[in-house]
């Protein structure tokens, strides 16, 4: 059993820790030239602002929007990673840091997963200030999915377990939410009448090996339920 902790807005929240007043608020956060947008808080993608847009083609709903604008501050960004990851190694230390603002970890020997969960989202945001979802399933594929259902539905409070089994929840999944799985590979994928997550993984993956790659493949399988892809239990260089 793996859970994928990501944490929300990684790092709108950031700044948003310093500035408690911008609760609420659209922030946004740029480049190291100051020249495109990195990233983005809930607000602002809800104002429709693009990731990764030249900062001078939105300057007009910035300034209609009053969105708080910030350079990227990445000794400050990697400071609270560290924070965010020495609260993790309390929970177990079968911990992989994926990227800067996700970790995977290994859930297998907790009895309530859903409640270990939550423990570690509530610890995360009260010895850090940094809010987390957190995505629980039998692969690092389906945790990856889960963790894309909590932040997306505010009424799961931050943590969603993926069934033992996921039909319908990955037939509400288009294939491009998938880890791995591209707009460009969803596009081939929708080609052959594989639309959703449920498509895929029903796929035979003998086929998808041959007509895609052996990483395709290995997602039909995690989707399956077969983990293929272990923790790497070493910090990204």
């Amino acid at each position: 059993m793996f859970a994928l902790v990501d944490v929300n807005n990684f790092y709108a929240s950031c700044e948003r820790l310093f500035e408690p007043r911008l609760e609420g608020v659209a922030v946004v956060v740029l480049s190291n030239n100051d020249g495109c947008i990195i990233a983005r808080s809930q607000e602002a993608k809800d104002l429709g602002i693009p990731m990764g847009e030249p900062v001078h083609k939105v300057k007009d709903v910035l300034r209609r929007e009053r969105v708080r604008v910030y350079s990227s501050n990445y000794a400050l960004y990697g400071d609270l990673s560290g924070r965010v990851v020495s609260v993790l190694k309390r929970f177990t230390p079968y911990l992989e840091v994926y990227s800067i603002d996700e970790s995977f970890l290994d859930l297998g020997g907790f009895a309530d997963p859903a409640a270990h969960s939550h423990d570690i989202k509530d610890t995360v945001l009260r010895w850090t200030g940094l809010p987390v979802s957190v995505g629980v399933g039998a692969t690092k594929t389906l945790a990856k999915a889960a963790n894309r259902i909590a932040k997306k539905d505010p009424a799961l409070g931050g943590v969603f377990i993926m069934p033992d089994d996921p039909d319908e929840v990955l037939g509400n999944l288009n294939t491009d939410a998938i880890w791995g799985i591209g707009r460009r590979l969803a596009a081939r994928l929708d080609r052959i009448g594989i639309t959703t997550a449920l498509d895929l993984k029903n796929a035979d993956p003998k086929f998808i090996r041959a007509r895609f790659s052996v990483a395709v493949e290995r997602t039909v399988l995690e989707l399956r339920g077969t983990p293929c892809l272990a923790l790497e239990m070493t910090v990204p260089a």
